[in-house]
């Protein structure tokens, strides 16, 4: 039994009649007659009553109609669904995050956004940091990343600069510097303080960062702990261990217990938001992630840090 014989018992029963069932169907009378004959033949169970100027159906083919129209729908179903899964509007889409990302405005915008769009893809997320999480790209564990460093170690992955970010100085509530409204700072100013920095294995990015801008103020930060997450910089810095240069959406974070304030034109300072993928062998729902991340509204969309309580 094909598709197309329960296509045609449909037509038939729907219109009570062959011949009209055959011009709904575009085809000949004569061979739909046969190919009903057929499906009785093999089903071993008359379908219609027939007469001389309609067929109607019995008992047993009120029963098969519920079942023919069910199953034909499921077909249809499922031949939509494989259609969607290949224009990438259906299927699974795993984004890699770290905390301090997270914290910018411009994730959750993508997210928000995609998933309106995109509403039959299932999004999943996973909180890890920039070398887990360009690992896990590279095995092919996670669809994208926002990360916050270079991805060149990993040869195999691209990236789309989303965004790049200002880096602000967080210092202890108690620190002689902590007077927000005492504008920026230079970091020359730092050169004989505590640092808390993010750990160079976990994303050099940041860390690289912050050692060449220490490097052109003329010293070498001395940093008395490293740390795998930004957000634990701010937390030991909160508790008073040492200052922390992050990105401004970090802002957010501990806003209670630490002072951000900007560096000066001479020392400011950038770090990317980048939105790391491996090459494209077809789109689906990862490269309708990229496009939308490609949008000129998406890239140039002010970076609102997201609100976070401790």
């Amino acid at each position: 039994m094909e598709l197309r014989h329960l296509r045609y018992f449909v037509a038939v029963a729907e219109e009570g009649h062959v011949t009209r069932a055959a011009a709904r169907l575009g085809m000949q009378q004569p061979p739909l007659s046969q190919q009903i004959r057929a499906l009785e033949a093999e089903l071993g169970v008359n379908l219609f009553e027939r007469t001389a100027r309609s067929v109607r159906l019995n008992e047993a083919g009120m029963s098969f109609l519920k079942d023919a129209k069910a199953l034909l729908a499921a077909a249809d179903d499922a031949v939509e669904r494989l259609r969607r899964t290949a224009r990438g509007e259906e299927g699974r889409l795993v984004v890699g995050c770290t905390s301090s990302a997270l914290l910018h405005g411009l994730p959750p915008r993508l997210l928000e956004a995609f998933r309106a769009r995109y509403p039959l893809v299932r999004l999943s997320m996973q909180e890890n940091t920039t070398r887990d999480l360009c690992d896990a790209l590279s095995e092919q564990r996670i669809d994208v990343a926002f990360v916050r460093s270079s991805i060149s170690r990993y040869p195999g992955l691209r990236a789309i600069c989303l965004h790049e970010e200002p880096m602000v100085v967080a210092l202890p509530l108690s620190h002689r510097l902590a007077d927000a409204a005492a504008g920026p700072l230079s970091m020359r100013e730092l050169a004989t303080e505590d640092f808390v920095s993010y750990r160079r294995a976990d994303g050099p990015g940041i860390h690289d960062a912050l050692t060449a801008a220490c490097h052109r103020a003329g010293f070498n930060a001395h940093v008395v702990e490293e740390v795998p997450r930004l957000i634990t910089a701010v937390a030991m810095v909160a508790a008073g261990r040492g200052i922390a240069v992050v990105p401004e959406a970090l802002k957010a974070v501990q806003a209670t217990r630490v002072v951000y304030r900007p560096l000066d034109a001479r020392s400011a300072f950038t770090v990317p938001l980048n939105l790391a993928y491996r090459p494209l062998s077809a789109p689906g729902p990862v490269g309708h992630f990229l496009t939308l991340a490609r949008e000129p509204t998406a890239a140039s969309a002010p970076a609102r840090p997201s609100r976070r309580r401790d």
